[in-house]
């Protein structure tokens, strides 16, 4: 299975997946269609599934549009069936879908929205995380809350180490600097740092990331290290407690 990176909008990743066997394609939170569409004419590619992380315009705006032109099937979170345009296949938490070689297991991971998902392509060690796990940070907290988007977290950090990260956004290099912030003797941090750096400067994306990374270099998964507490401020805290102060710090960054 190929991943493409498709550059949507502002500084949204949408993601083509092409099963080279047979050319049969997915896209992930398709947040506008022309460069969906692009990628496919010019790669003599065709569209069946569309499948969306979370109701946000810039994660389903292509959905109407490349629904109608390839007749592909939207598929999302069943309880947000009436939030996703055009929605066909309405999947449950834990749920696996299986199509063609597309073999996929739903995660529900809410704080970012009630009825978030992540796609675990499973036999290829990929998660497709949206807005709920950035590489080197998380998302804003919408209409869940701390409690919930944590234990979103604790879900996704459970996941083989090995498995490849693709969030919905570029937000690495901004989210580096919070890190480095209050967690700034975190010498795998630095050196991550650099490779961001130099990825930026060379206008490649900084993603996929791994768990293994996140798990070293992310302030948001390390909430229960002692030295991100000291910088914090924060003694004998749960890290519930810690990681709520780094989202509300974040917010206001």
């Amino acid at each position: 299975m190929k991943v493409e990176i498709i550059p949507c909008l502002k500084d949204n990743y949408s993601y083509v997946i092409i099963d080279e066997k047979n050319k049969k394609t997915c896209v992930i939170d398709p947040g506008e269609p022309k460069p969906i569409i692009n990628f496919l004419e010019k790669n003599n590619l065709k569209l069946s599934f569309i499948l969306n992380t979370h109701h946000h315009y810039d994660h389903v705006g292509g959905n109407t549009e490349l629904k109608k032109k390839y007749g592909a099937k939207v598929i999302g979170f069943a309880e947000d069936f009436h939030k996703i345009p055009e929605m066909d296949i309405k999947l449950k938490d834990e749920e696996i879908w299986k199509k063609y070689n597309f073999e996929v297991k739903v995660i529900h991971i809410p704080g970012h929205t009630l009825g978030h998902i992540c796609f675990y392509f499973y036999n290829d060690n990929i998660l497709f995380t949206g807005d709920t796990l950035f590489s080197l940070g998380c998302g804003r907290i919408f209409e869940g809350t701390y409690e919930q988007m944590f234990s979103s977290l604790e879900k996704i950090k459970k996941l083989p180490s090995k498995t490849k990260i693709y969030c919905g956004h570029e937000y690495t290099l901004q989210n580096s600097k919070f890190c480095i912030k209050y967690d700034n003797k975190n010498k795998s941090l630095i050196s991550k740092i650099n490779e961001i750096n130099e990825k930026i400067k060379n206008n490649k994306p900084t993603l996929p990331s791994t768990l293994k990374e996140e798990l070293r270099n992310n302030i948001f998964l390390r909430s229960n290290n002692e030295e991100i507490k000291t910088n914090l401020n924060i003694e004998g805290s749960s890290s519930l407690v810690t990681f709520s102060k780094l989202r509300d710090l974040k917010d206001n960054f």
